[in-house]
């Protein structure tokens, strides 16, 4: 298993950091993967535009898109931690997913179009496979899509679009075929968001954010030659494309750590009995054993990465690593909360809110990922059946 990166990775490192020291658009307040107020936009896609630039992004694209295929596999982890270790803005939008299925089942027209508008930062991608009875059972969707000569029709609803308000262009899973099997009939396009019939309806989350939102498509016309793949393979692009999003896990194991640091902060400042809530021995030992789990996780990490570069990976590594990743977010959370007492109930914007209602905030939003990405329950089924070999839960 890897626990220490080579000389070369830590130089490439310590590049990435200099970078966002002198270029990111500035602090990302809120956890989580949210959409930045409409000021920041303009920002955010320059920002996007100079990590394309200085081949921090894309590093596994093809060459003449600016992709570096001898590069070491693990820079991109490296990128996403330094991102969050610096607590700024990394891309917004389904970019990367999108760019995947574009490379592996794109065309060479639809490539020339999409990937030099994803490295500039012009086109910002949402991805609209969710639906309101298809999330953790994607295949389950019930958008249509009919071929009506060099179009597709399509009419359909779709939600937990993140930065959907934004989007330029939706990376869409539609039904092409009603009477296949339900993870066949299904085709992957690229949609142009300003194309007549789209509604994308913002949805305000309990953190009083937008991050996510309702589309609905109302005879929608897609031309044809923006199905990515083949007709009817949707199915197939979609689950490729997922498997090469796994820098994000790097990045939340970082993300646990600068919690842990935060916690430490909070539990120094705050006083129980009139001493500070850490020199309680109770509150000493959750931390302590907070952070056991912190450190448990940055070790899965790691070894996902080394079967990932021994190609020995398990079908468990992906959500044994995410369940366990948002829970134990999900706990950190609730002890900060805790620890504040009756001021956890102040709302973020409270001039006596602790940091500013960084927790408040976080505690809201940490329940979205034990069910983003796939519902945590549904994960151990995963887990059960795929990696482990039990019978099937019953149809």
């Amino acid at each position: 298993m890897r626990l220490e990166s080579p000389p070369e990775l830590e130089a490439f490192r310590m590049k990435v950091r200099a970078f966002i020291a002198e270029h990111a658009p500035g602090r990302k307040f809120h956890t989580g993967v949210r959409a930045p107020d409409p000021e920041l936009m303009p920002g955010i896609r320059a920002w996007t535009a100079a990590l394309f630039e200085a081949g921090f992004l894309g590093i596994d694209w093809p060459r003449e898109y600016g992709g570096r295929p001898d590069a070491h596999p693990l820079e991109a982890f490296i990128v996403a931690e330094e991102l969050t270790r610096a607590r700024t803005w990394e891309p917004i939008g389904a970019g990367a997913l999108a760019s995947a299925a574009l490379i592996e089942f794109g065309s060479a027209e639809q490539q020339r179009r999409f990937l030099p508008r994803i490295r500039t930062g012009q086109d910002i991608w949402c991805q609209l496979f969710s639906e309101p009875d298809a999330g953790s059972d994607l295949a389950a969707l019930q958008t249509r899509a009919r071929r009506d000569g060099d179009e597709f029709v399509v009419d359909g609803q779709k939600v937990w679009t993140t930065n959907g308000q934004y989007a330029d262009v939706g990376y869409l899973l539609a039904r092409t075929d009603p009477d296949a099997r339900k993870h066949r009939g299904i085709t992957a396009f690229a949609l142009d968001m300003r194309t007549p019939g789209i509604e994308v309806r913002p949805l305000r989350e309990i953190t009083g954010t937008t991050d996510f939102n309702e589309v609905f498509l109302d005879s929608v016309r897609i031309p044809a030659d923006r199905v990515i793949g083949e007709v009817n393979d949707g199915w197939r692009v979609a689950m490729s494309s997922l498997g090469h999003e796994r820098s994000g896990v790097a990045a939340h194991g970082v993300g646990l750590f600068l919690a842990l640091e935060d916690l430490l902060d909070l539990a120094s400042g705050f006083t129980s009995g009139g001493r500070p809530a850490l020199e309680d021995g109770a509150v000493r030992q959750t931390v302590g054993e907070l952070a056991a789990r912190v450190y448990v996780n940055d070790a899965m990490v790691k070894l996902g990465q080394s079967r990932m570069l021994s190609g020995t990976e398990d079908p468990a590594d992906a959500p044994l690593g995410k369940i366990f990743f948002s829970e134990l977010n999900l706990d950190l959370a609730e002890y900060g909360m805790r620890l504040q007492g009756t001021d956890g109930i102040l709302a973020e914007g409270d001039p006596e809110v602790a940091a500013g209602g960084w927790w408040q905030d976080a505690f809201l939003y940490a329940r979205a990922y034990t069910i983003a990405g796939g519902a945590n329950e549904v994960l151990r089924t995963v887990v059960a059946e795929r990696a482990l070999g039990l019978p099937r839960e019953p149809g």
